[in-house]
């Protein structure tokens, strides 16, 4: 039993797990499989800290799913990604609010994204102001989605650039220690319907 494992195992190849080129097309680990057919939908994590080498982005995990596989390699797309957990329990904080919206919006050129942000507070807020940020906050992701295409929009999340666009936008309304979108996914791309 034990010899028909290791044969089985011997007739796996490596592969080399290539991500996206909104990403620089690095290298972000290996994977095996028998046939390469096999690693197509696969789906991979990776934080944005091993794939730039900078350590303060090891609280935003890419989620990628393999595409495509072409020689000793598979070709990843992306389809979200989402802060970690200890990270997003960090920013709560008493007598502050916590205000979360989740969208879904259309990139320039077609894709149908849903993206969840979160503002934290100063001070707690009061009901009419809660509505307000979380009216800005969608107002600013609608709008930046329709200007950028979706690796565009995609760079803006995770470099933290479309935060720093609500933030500015919701100051004046309401003081913010935070801005954070913490999750996103991919629901549609261009020509297919979506789910």
């Amino acid at each position: 039993m034990a010899v028909a494992k290791a044969e089985g195992w011997k007739s796996k190849q490596w592969y080399n797990l290539v991500a996206p080129e909104m990403f620089g097309k690095a290298n972000i680990g290996e994977t095996v499989a028998d046939v390469p057919e096999k690693l197509v939908g696969r789906v991979v994590e990776v934080t944005l800290g091993e794939l730039t080498n900078d350590l303060t982005k090891q609280n935003i995990k890419l989620v990628l799913k393999v595409d495509s596989v072409g020689g000793d390699s598979a070709y990843t797309k992306f389809v979200g990604h989402q802060l970690t957990q200890d990270y997003l329990r960090s920013l709560v904080k008493r007598q502050t609010s916590s205000v979360e919206s989740n969208i879904s919006v259309k990139t320039r050129d077609d894709y149908t994204i849903r993206v969840k942000p979160s503002c934290f507070t100063i001070k707690r807020a009061r009901a009419n102001q809660v509505k307000e940020i979380r009216q800005i906050m969608n107002n600013v992701i609608m709008s930046r989605a329709k200007e950028l295409d979706m690796a565009q929009f995609v760079q803006e999340i995770v470099t933290g650039k479309l935060s720093a666009g609500i933030y500015h936008d919701v100051k004046p309304i309401y003081p913010l220690r935070r801005v954070e979108v913490r999750k996103t996914e991919i629901e549609a791309e261009p020509g297919s319907v979506a789910a």
